[in-house]
């Protein structure tokens, strides 16, 4: 799914939110499975992929998308401010 695909499926499911044809709870649903798709297409394009933090801790689960393990580490540590070498990453199935 390119980006503007990923965009016009967002605005779809705000505007069926807004006009009552979806609760919360759905919209978020929604919203959430649209972004997955989107990640899911760095995948073997331009070297870019998916990173999952493993572990205990505030980072345990958090994907970012990054061309290697070591920039995968610093962005995730970038975002929680904590030294990287605390955390560990894996490729995520996202």
């Amino acid at each position: 799914m390119d980006r503007i695909s990923a965009l016009r499926n967002i605005e779809e499911a705000l505007r069926d939110f807004e006009d009552g044809e979806s609760d919360l709870e759905a919209t978020e649903q929604r919203v959430a499975g649209v972004l997955r798709s989107y990640a899911t297409d760095f995948e073997g394009e331009e070297g870019v992929r998916a990173y999952r933090a493993a572990g205990s801790g505030r980072a345990n689960g958090l994907v970012v998308v990054a061309e290697s393990r070591p920039e995968a580490r610093e962005r995730i540590a970038d975002l929680l401010d904590e030294e990287p070498a605390a955390l560990d990453v894996e490729v995520s199935p996202v």
